[in-house]
């Protein structure tokens, strides 16, 4: 590695750092950015090695210099938390401060021992998760949004969103530590001037609301799951929804190709998608062709077959291994997500010469009922049902089917040593309030007889919509 890689890598990670070392990267070409890729695998690795007694076990026997990521072992999140305090590298960080941390909703977007990001994830592949993230992972993902957004945008755009204020508005699950809220509330906590053209909205809240928020704030940016998007877009084409943006943003969801278009043409604005997870942070993000290029100078990603052997490109993965090159209080080194992928075979009309991917089953569909007269239809994002569970002290897995146009089954695994009851009393809660909020109080609500059924790939679809007829 060169001394001025070194002195960048001693003297910190800025958010401006790495939006310069991108371009420069990207201006040299691919090579240039596999480079950085196997240096930074490196580094990654001996840190690892050095501080975390789990990484140091699971090394053992490998050569010092890591540069191929395949010569590393598998780890999933089962793995990770189960070994959670061997794992991390600061000793400050244990799962048993962390989950009283994480129980209380009052500390959501607090530094966790005046340092770090928690956040929370559903347990879509049979464990839930909790990380711990760094200011160099909360930097990276920052300079990485900052050049994503210039690339998205031209010139006059920009203009218009630096003339009418850059306000932004996320519509994202809230009321537990997740990513998107965590982050927001303690980037207005700490810099509340550069952030108070920021608006959160949750998901949990009737549409009729949200669209008076939305139409009250006039964001230049909207950013939402694709089943909230899609909701908003419909309401966009009634005419109800009013909003002008210089872009759109899709997250956490996969949105189907004719759904893409209609949101353009619904908000008169270009939509890009951004695929990754709390883990990773951002792995990919869309072109203009509709595809998702690898951002490969921060992550790694193999889609692979069910014995982790790659796959080549036009094959579907069985599921994909992720390397987050960023993090280093909680290494995320072959970390198996359970998604499956499509690399594109040659290159991408776009341009771009980064892999470029689509992403096959993480969509969700949006759950539609009868409203209570059965003239009309009210529809809930997944996400929405999925978050008020999560949120439910002692629940480790879930999962919510539509069993009728107004009923639905939860299929629920309390955690170890939880009271399945008292689990349970919560969940009926908190999904029968937010069916209530939205004019759903006629549908029934039931807990099923079996656990959550895992689906083809391995992972868990928490929200699972009735069968079309």
């Amino acid at each position: 590695m060169g001394t001025r890689r070194r002195t960048a890598s001693a003297r910190g990670t800025s958010a401006t750092w790495v939006w310069w070392d991108a371009h420069r990267a990207h201006r040299k070409g691919p090579e240039a950015i596999r480079q950085r890729q196997r240096e930074r695998l490196a580094e990654l690795v001996a840190f690892a090695r050095e501080h975390s007694a789990y990484y140091r076990r699971l090394y053992r026997g490998l050569p010092e210099g890591i540069e191929d990521v395949t010569a590393l072992p598998v780890t999933d999140k089962r793995q990770l938390m189960a070994h959670f305090d061997e794992v991390v590298t600061d000793p400050a960080v244990t799962l048993e401060a962390l989950q009283e941390f994480v129980a209380d909703p009052a500390r959501i977007g607090e530094r966790f021992a005046g340092k770090y990001l928690v956040a929370t994830t559903a347990g879509t592949t049979g464990t839930r998760g909790v990380f711990v993230l760094d200011d160099r992972y909360r930097a990276v993902t920052s300079g990485l949004m900052a050049r994503l957004s210039t690339g998205w945008l031209s010139g006059w755009e920009t203009v218009r969103l630096v003339v009418r204020g850059g306000r932004f508005a996320a519509v994202v699950a809230t009321g537990g530590h997740f990513l998107a809220v965590a982050t927001s509330t303690r980037e207005m906590r700490e810099r509340p001037r550069r952030h108070r053209r920021l608006r959160i909205l949750s998901i949990h809240r009737p549409l009729p609301e949200l669209v008076a928020e939305l139409n009250a704030f006039d964001p230049l940016m909207l950013g939402a799951y694709a089943s909230v998007l899609r909701l908003l877009a419909s309401e966009q084409e009634a005419g109800r929804l009013h909003l002008r943006p210089v872009l759109v943003l899709s997250t956490a969801e996969g949105l189907p190709p004719g759904e893409h278009t209609r949101l353009e043409q619904a908000f008169g604005a270009p939509v890009r998608e951004v695929y990754g997870c709390t883990e990773s942070g951002y792995a990919a993000s869309s072109c203009a062709q509709g595809w998702l290029h690898l951002v490969e100078d921060w992550v790694i990603l193999e889609p692979v077959d069910a014995e982790h052997r790659p796959v080549p490109p036009g094959t579907v993965s069985h599921t994909v291994l992720l390397t987050n090159l960023a993090n280093r209080v909680q290494p995320i080194i072959r970390y198996e997500v359970g998604d499956r992928v499509l690399l594109k075979p040659g290159p991408c009309a776009c341009g771009n010469p980064a892999p470029a991917l689509r992403v096959q089953g993480r969509a969700s569909e949006v759950l539609t009922f009868p409203d209570d007269d059965g003239r009309g239809r009210i529809a809930v994002p997944p996400l929405a049902l999925e978050s008020v569970i999560d949120s439910a002290a002692g629940v480790e897995l879930f999962q919510v089917v539509q069993t009728a146009p107004t009923g639905l089954q939860v299929r629920l695994l309390p955690a170890a040593g939880a009271d399945s009851d008292q689990v349970w009393a919560a969940v009926l809660s908190g999904v029968t309030g937010l069916l209530g909020d939205l004019g759903l109080g006629h549908v029934a609500v039931e807990r099923a007889p079996e656990p959550p059924q895992q689906s083809t790939g391995g992972k868990y679809r928490t929200v699972i919509p009735l069968p079309a007829p």
